[in-house]
């Protein structure tokens, strides 16, 4: 086995969580994800709800200017 391989977990430490969620205009469906700082889920989950409106503004704003990563809106915190 050679002495250069270097194991690391595979959670990195400071990357906090990320909530998922769907922004629906009329008949479409687009994922959207908010990377936050929060070390629970439920912290993320508890900040995400209380700015909402806001994350679901700037979500529909990053789709109309084509936004778009792999599927995917990805949104910071505020």
């Amino acid at each position: 086995m050679s002495k250069n391989i270097r194991i690391v977990s595979k959670t990195e430490q400071g990357t906090g969580q990320a909530v998922t969620f769907v922004l629906a205009i009329g008949t479409v469906r687009q994922v959207c994800r908010l990377q936050t700082t929060f070390q629970t889920q439920h912290q993320a989950l508890s900040y995400f709800q209380k700015h909402r409106n806001a994350f679901e503004r700037v979500a529909r704003a990053r789709l109309a200017r084509g936004e778009i990563q792999d599927g995917v809106i990805h949104l910071t915190m505020l």
